[in-house]
């Protein structure tokens, strides 16, 4: 089996049955799918490509701006024709939510959470060490207004994870009952969120998208970790 496409096989988008997703606990987390990245990274470089940028780096300074704002303008086109979004769909009670993939950072098992004298709180709930780094924890879905089943058996134990998500200097840790899948969709199929919803969430769903049958929360990345460094930090 080519191991590029090993995660949408036998990983975590295809049958489940490889042996490996049992300690690491999504593909994301697996050597072989870190191999298979590097692999795309160091792949030779398309000659029409590198034909591209020496033609750009041979121009002035000025010329260069010009035309690299015109290919960003060109592909910010490309994103309502053809252009799909990739999100991690996981599950907070019995709602599913999604978060672009390109803020999460690592799916890891559960980890103790060190709570902290007259901080930690049902919202804020304390510090988690993930490979070695002290981050941040903080319940998703008191955050956002999840109402939780009472009944603590309703969500396996070892179906729940921890999801790393955010960028450069800004980074939190929350756990979820259960991570689902990557799903890549068009931007036309983002439907807008009920009122009853919008007023749930406070109006942390950009929108709905639709998988396997169910309704999906698309979250607002940028909104929910501007405001949680905000209300928590």
């Amino acid at each position: 089996m080519n191991a590029e496409y090993c995660w949408s096989e036998i990983g975590i988008e295809g049958d489940r049955s490889c042996d490996r997703l049992e300690s690491v606990g999504h593909c994301i987390n697996c050597p072989v799918y870190h191999e298979a990245g590097r692999g795309l990274l160091n792949r030779e470089i398309p000659l029409d490509y590198l034909q591209e940028w020496t033609e750009i780096l041979a121009q002035p300074p000025e010329a260069q701006m010009g035309t690299l704002s015109t290919a960003v303008k060109q592909d910010s086109l490309k994103i309502g024709q053809g252009t799909t979004l990739s999100a991690m769909v996981f599950r907070l009670g019995s709602e599913r939510f999604a978060l672009p993939v390109s803020i999460l950072q690592e799916i890891t098992r559960p980890v103790p959470i060190h709570t902290l004298p007259h901080r930690s709180d049902d919202l804020f709930l304390g510090l988690v060490n993930i490979r070695g780094e002290i981050l941040p924890c903080a319940s998703l879905s008191q955050f956002i207004g999840v109402e939780m089943p009472i009944d603590p058996t309703y969500s396996r134990i070892n179906l729940r994870r921890m999801m790393v998500i955010g960028q450069q200097e800004s980074r939190w840790v929350f756990p979820v009952d259960e991570v689902h899948r990557v799903y890549r969709f068009h931007p036309d199929e983002l439907q807008k969120p009920p009122v009853v919803i919008a007023k749930a969430h406070q109006s942390y769903t950009r929108g709905i998208i639709d998988w396997q049958d169910k309704k999906v929360n698309y979250l607002d990345a940028d909104h929910l970790l501007n405001t949680l460094d905000r209300r928590l930090l």
